[in-house]
């Protein structure tokens, strides 16, 4: 990424801190430029979870938990507060640990970051998140591939979760969010080229409109929906830990964030 992008958005980011009294913890991109198929003019889909003082929890009725805005120009910015976030790795949000896999990271709390890794290893489920990748890939497979010419950058949209699926059948563990890492787990060399030369189009900024459908990569997309949609039911759905891990976890970054702010404030 250059510099100059880079620079634009941590810049933002610390006008949103200001802008809402909170401190960002973490900030990550969550799109297609993450998932390595971006084309040339994708937004940049900037992602963070960030905190309040402590105070501010101690209230009685709800208070919104989330920070967006509209997209300007190609930056899409939002985020989640860290009960939310917290909150959602209770459900084993799939979103969440994306977030935590992202490999294009424009601010990170190591402190943070830390705890959040211990407990995504404990609150992952298989079941959920397969899932939620499993109806993604069948939605857009109905939507987009089923006629004799679809859009072929769609593909990207189907096989993405598919594979993402593949991922936590064979490792029991949250996906990678880069296609080129799932892709390696196709075995069909020819498969394997087609789908090369798709990434390559689109990364290069090549117009991919309505195109003939690839009877290959329908295929494939086919058979491993039919596989999964009998092999899910049988992911290990985990027992769902106590509350407690993410309540203690909550409270260390909150006194955390504080004493760091008591530092900054006397020196």
């Amino acid at each position: 990424m250059e510099n100059k992008i880079f620079k634009i958005i941590t810049d933002r980011l610390i006008d949103i801190e200001n802008e809402h009294n909170v401190t960002i913890l973490y900030a990550v991109e969550s799109g297609s430029r993450a998932w390595g198929f971006e084309s040339v003019d994708s937004d940049y889909d900037v992602r963070f979870i960030y905190v309040h003082n402590k105070n501010w929890y101690l209230n009685i009725l709800a208070k919104r938990e989330v920070i967006e805005y509209p997209i300007v120009d190609e930056f899409d910015y939002s985020g989640w507060d860290l009960r939310k976030a917290l909150f959602l790795m209770n459900k084993s949000n799939p979103v969440l640990f994306e977030w935590l896999k992202s490999p294009i990271v424009y601010r990170k709390n190591d402190y943070f970051y830390n705890i959040m890794q211990e407990l995504s290893k404990v609150y992952f489920s298989p079941i959920s998140s397969a899932y939620h990748y499993l109806n993604m890939a069948k939605g857009n497979y109905r939507k987009y591939l089923q006629t004799d010419e679809v859009k072929i950058k769609k593909y990207f949209y189907v096989l993405r979760p598919i594979l993402a699926c593949l991922w936590i059948e064979s490792k029991n563990e949250p996906p990678p969010m880069e296609f080129e890492t799932l892709i390696t787990q196709i075995n069909d060399k020819e498969l394997l080229e087609k789908i090369n030369i798709l990434l390559l189009r689109k990364k290069s900024g090549i117009e991919m409109g309505v195109e003939p459908k690839m009877e290959i990569i329908n295929n494939f997309i086919e058979a491993k929906m039919e596989h999964l949609e009998k092999k899910v039911i049988e992911f290990n759905p985990k027992n769902r830990p106590k509350q407690e891990l993410l309540e203690r976890g909550f409270i260390k970054i909150l006194d955390y964030i504080e004493n760091i702010e008591a530092i900054d404030k006397y020196t």
